[in-house]
């Protein structure tokens, strides 16, 4: 990690207003050779005990997915991130979102099962638990000796997760709590051995986090196994707590410290999430190319047609670009972890600060991936024709299991809102500057525009001056919305939404830039062809939308001359001096998929 140290890593939501160079993002590319092993060995296992039987994971076989989470954990791949000091592997940020990438393509139930254990069913203790408690847990939910779930949200409680009405009471010898209350849509609760669970004391304002054991004699009962769209091997069910008593020893962190302890999981939940929908996308690109390849209509093979063409292309750019985005960011908080615990931080506070400190990006992601996956499953679907209507191909259950992923680790819409809350808080905080780049954007509205015509004759040249402009839309109507609202922007929810996807589209198509012009820089232009291709056709689609939304938020909070002034920003700031071929872009990128039979950018 001495790299770490003399790079000025961009802060949490910096890339707004700061320049990255490709030089310092990381890429898929820049696996080193271990990484790749570890990526290798999740594929083989996935092929060999998930992806093979994928049916018996639609029939609710929910004894399966427990043996392959037993066998996962004999592979060691539930301990990538466990500290070795607790039986893990210890192994770096980076590295625990590639296998939780690669081992959650084949199915959701699966994927779930595995996040909900490794993720928050661990973690929690972790980073958060008493060396007496990590000594004594955190070995066997390493190993898959036991299995970890989550109690958080109740029949009241889902979004607004500090609104639950699970009590602790505390024994008059003060020797344990008594909790009673019902979780719901508990993931691994039918087979799990142990619960993270959240009560409230006496009336105090925040939760409180617990680790509860799995012991039915203990005053814990289940409901019924719940009824699904999607993820149907995935074990969900309702846990009731009557007066179950955990010892005093059991309470995770401090009293009151619940609410902290689920945000800061959701949000390595959230990057988690979106990690574990690229392998998704890429199987199902591989698939839907495959049946494109081989099934002939009139007389020629319909990956031939400009309609397939066109969804085979959009679907290989959404994956390119989620995956750049992804490691980007994992990098980030990998290289933030590293520097704090270089000035003293224990790994705990390292791992809880780095992750923390990239809370905006973790939640444009979960965003972007999760449509982006969703997106392909139907357009999979509609590849295969009849046949992915059909439950016997796995396309099918894609789409159904990709659902979930905009509800989990707190829906698209609260993810949304939060992005560019979290951006405005860390402004008020000063760990952002906005005010000072939102004000020369101003300034710049009033001047006169330059005519001059830019000399773009170097790779993305046009595209990264573009993408400049594209943040100061952002600038321009988060600056003005703020001024306008100030602390009640809150309440103004579909402003904040226009507003994020303006966000999300400038980190996504910025990220896919950087990726390659780096392996252009390190590879040579002539092997990037495709990717390039992607890039230009990401950010063609961004400005779209960023049109789109920020026209919108436009007219709907400022008027008269303000209005004009910022329409005219607008256009100005999402022109194009040179139009993209979208046609030509989308026809190279699906021609190197069809020739490759799949997604083979990884």
């Amino acid at each position: 990690m001495s790299d770490t140290k003399e790079k000025d890593i961009l802060r949490g939501g910096q890339f707004l207003v700061k320049e990255t160079k490709c030089e310092d993002v990381f890429t898929l590319e820049d696996l080193n050779e271990e990484q790749k092993m570890m990526r290798e060995s999740s594929k083989e296992f996935v092929d060999r005990e998930l992806w093979a039987h994928w049916e018996r994971f639609e029939q609710k076989d929910y004894a399966y997915t427990e043996e392959c989470m037993k066998k996962a954990g004999e592979l060691g791949l539930l301990s990538i991130a466990v500290p070795e000091a607790y039986g893990g592997m210890g192994m770096g940020f980076v590295s625990t979102m590639l296998v939780c990438d690669y081992i959650s393509g084949a199915t959701g139930s699966f994927s779930t099962a595995f996040g909900a254990h490794t993720g928050i069913g661990t973690m929690p203790i972790t980073l958060y638990g008493t060396e007496e408690q990590k000594q004594k847990y955190v070995p066997k939910l390493a190993t898959g000796e036991w299995f970890g779930a989550y109690c958080l949200t109740e029949p009241g409680a889902g979004s607004d997760a500090n609104s639950g009405k699970t009590k602790a009471v505390l024994s008059e010898d003060g020797k344990y709590y008594s909790i009673s209350g019902q979780k719901m849509w508990i993931s691994n609760a039918g087979f799990c051995n142990l619960f993270i669970v959240f009560a409230r004391i006496e009336d105090d304002k925040n939760i409180t986090g617990f680790i509860v054991e799995n012991d039915p004699e203990n005053g814990i009962s289940l409901g019924d196994e719940e009824k699904k769209l999607g993820i149907h091997s995935s074990s969900t069910r309702q846990v009731f707590f009557n007066e179950t008593k955990v010892p005093v020893e059991n309470m995770l962190s401090e009293r009151g410290n619940g609410f902290k302890i689920a945000m800061n999981a959701l949000n390595v939940g959230r990057i988690k999430l979106a990690a574990a929908c690229l392998e998704a996308q890429r199987r199902v690109i591989g698939e839907a190319t495959k049946y494109a390849n081989e099934r002939i209509q009139f007389k020629t093979p319909i990956i031939n047609f400009g309609a397939i063409k066109a969804k085979i292309a959009d679907m290989a750019t959404n994956a390119y670009v989620d995956e750049a985005a992804c490691y980007r960011a994992a990098k980030n908080i990998e290289d933030r972890i590293a520097i704090r615990e270089a000035s003293g931080n224990s790994h705990q506070e390292a791992e809880l600060k780095g992750v923390e400190e990239y809370a905006i990006e973790c939640s444009i992601l979960k965003v972007a991936v999760s449509e982006h996956v969703q997106h392909t499953t139907d357009e999979g679907i509609q590849i295969f024709g009849g046949m992915g209507f059909s439950a016997d191909t796995p396309m099918e259950s894609a789409w159904r299991d990709a659902r979930i992923a905009r509800i989990y680790e707190g829906t698209n819409e609260i993810n949304r809102m939060l992005s560019v809350g979290m951006l405005v808080k860390k402004a008020m905080k000063g760990h952002v500057d906005l005010l000072g780049p939102a004000t020369a954007v101003g300034e710049e509205l009033m001047g006169i525009p330059s005519f001059d015509t830019p000399d773009f004759s170097e790779l993305f040249s046009e595209e990264k001056d573009l993408v400049a402009r594209l943040k100061k839309v952002f600038l321009m109507i988060a600056g003005s919305a703020v001024q306008k609202f100030g602390p009640d922007l809150e309440k103004h929810q579909m402003l904040l939404m226009a507003a994020s996807d303006i966000l999300i589209q400038v980190y996504m198509a910025e990220s896919a830039i950087l990726r390659t012009e780096k392996n252009a820089k390190r590879f040579g232009e002539d092997s990037q062809k495709a990717q390039i291709a992607m890039s230009k056709l990401y950010l063609y689609r961004a400005v779209d939308i960023i049109q789109q939304k920020g026209k919108e938020a436009i007219v709907s909070f400022a008027e008269g001359d303000e209005q004009r002034m910022m329409l005219m920003g607008l256009k100005r700031f999402t022109k194009y001096t040179n139009q993209p071929n979208v046609v030509d872009l989308r026809t190279q990128i699906a021609d190197k998929v069809a020739a490759d039979n799949g997604y083979t950018f990884d």
